[in-house]
């Protein structure tokens, strides 16, 4: 059979097409584009800092083992994080050294942020930060229930669906709890109360002042009756024990702890503990400077804030004591002319023997409830105070206190419980928060 002619397959082109395809295409094929020109880019000086140089690599290179593997690069802390050298500062001598404050912030935001990151952080964190804000989850079941009388009603109308908050008035008590709460490190802070005349309410303010505290405060508070003559303090809260400053002072070497000390003190309904004074009037030595050192050493072992119920006499030696050790002070003034006029001395003459630190500091009770309160203008009783101390709070008057008996608490009227808060707050704010 005669083969058949060789025949192109399908699809395929035909020879004399195909050269005619080579023929006509291009070798090459060049496209002119117009770009911008390349501007050279500085680069800034942060960013040099931390370049690290182009190195070319070669896949087919192994290092040596004896070389080393790893490229050490320098970082210029100082111009990553703005602040000054130590040779930028001021003279340029000696070096930033942060304060206390600062790397205690510091340490607290990067245990914080390494909690978030759910790090653990290598500063061990204070007992103050497990509150029950960050520990507990807030929902419908852990949320409080609001206070007040309408915000009640609407929660418990709604089976606790809808929570309005807390009213005005209760967010302004919590507010005020907040701030006599506030805590301290570094031991006791002592606040005495003064005077340089009888009569006035010293005793009374340092009672409410103490109430106030004990009430709001999660720590122990005590009131020191150190007057060297006879003191009434202890006379303002229900009397658990017939023991004075005088036993305290001769059993100091058998107290061991709190149970020993709690022994020689009266405590009231708000659990401010009351160490009486001398009460014998047959006593051959007075409660001196000596002693009252013995009773603040014991109650500072004991006790967060001590008052101390000063007597009026302000160049007796327990008075020196009492002011060495002061963190803060309360002068209180009656709202006639002459209690007035006799407060504002006894600021001068702190200020003249070497406490004007503590003057400026210092926290004016206004007893409203003396006599010719009513005949003088307390609002410039009060600008004088102003010019001179840290803060002012009037006392009102007040049926229970004046009786001069024992003082209940939770019989206060409103008013008289707000102005002692008040006077609470503003004597823990002037305290420091820590301390060496």
């Amino acid at each position: 059979m005669a083969d058949k002619p060789d025949e192109p397959e399908r699809g395929a082109l035909a020879p004399a097409e195909d050269e005619e395809l080579t023929v006509s295409a291009p070798e090459t094929l060049s496209i002119a584009l117009d770009l911008p020109p390349i501007v050279p880019r500085e680069i800034p000086e942060d960013e040099a800092a931390v370049a690290i140089d182009e190195v070319p690599v070669d896949p087919g290179f192994v290092q040596s083992p004896t070389e080393p593997t790893t490229t050490s690069v320098a970082i210029l802390a100082s111009r990553l994080d703005g602040r000054p050298a130590a040779g930028d500062l001021a003279g340029g001598e000696g070096e930033h050294t942060p304060s206390h404050e600062v790397l205690r912030q510091e340490s607290f935001a990067q245990s914080r942020r390494d909690r978030l990151r759910g790090e653990h952080s290598p500063q061990p964190e204070p007992a103050t930060m497990l509150t029950a804000d960050r520990l507990l989850e807030v929902n419908r079941k852990t949320r409080p229930g609001p206070e007040g009388v309408w915000q009640s009603f609407v929660y418990a109308a709604t089976f606790r669906s809808v929570n309005l908050g807390d009213s005005a008035r209760v967010r302004a008590r919590k507010e005020l709890d907040n701030r006599i709460q506030k805590q301290f490190e570094g031991g006791t802070r002592f606040v005495p109360v003064l005077t340089r005349k009888g009569g006035v309410g010293k005793t009374t303010v340092t009672t409410l002042l103490g109430m106030a505290l004990a009430d709001a405060r999660e720590d122990r508070v005590i009131a020191l009756d150190a007057n060297p003559d006879r003191g009434t303090l202890s006379e303002r809260v229900p009397k658990q024990t017939r023991a004075t400053v005088r036993d305290v002072v001769h059993k100091a070497a058998s107290i061991s702890g709190f149970t020993d000390f709690s022994a020689l003190v009266s405590r009231d309904e708000t659990r401010l503990d009351v160490l009486a004074s001398d009460t014998d009037p047959m006593l051959s030595e007075a409660f001196d400077e000596n002693d009252y050192n013995v009773v603040a050493d014991l109650a500072a072992r004991y006790y967060s804030i001590v008052l101390t119920d000063c007597g009026t006499g302000i160049v007796h030696s327990v008075m020196r004591a009492t002011l060495q050790r002061a963190d803060s002070l309360v002068i209180v003034s009656g709202g006639s002319v002459d209690e007035a006029r006799l407060a504002s001395e006894t600021l001068t003459w702190l200020e003249a023997n070497g406490y004007g630190d503590l003057v400026t500091n210092a926290v004016v009770a206004l007893n409203t409830a003396t006599q010719g309160t009513n005949l003088v203008k307390l609002e410039e009783i009060e600008s004088h105070f102003r010019s001179r101390v840290r803060e002012i709070v009037r006392m009102p008057y007040d049926s229970q206190l004046a009786a001069g008996s024992v003082v209940s608490w939770k019989d206060l009227k409103p008013l008289t419980k707000l102005s002692a808060r008040t006077l609470a707050a503003l004597v823990v704010e002037g305290l420091p928060s820590e301390r060496d």
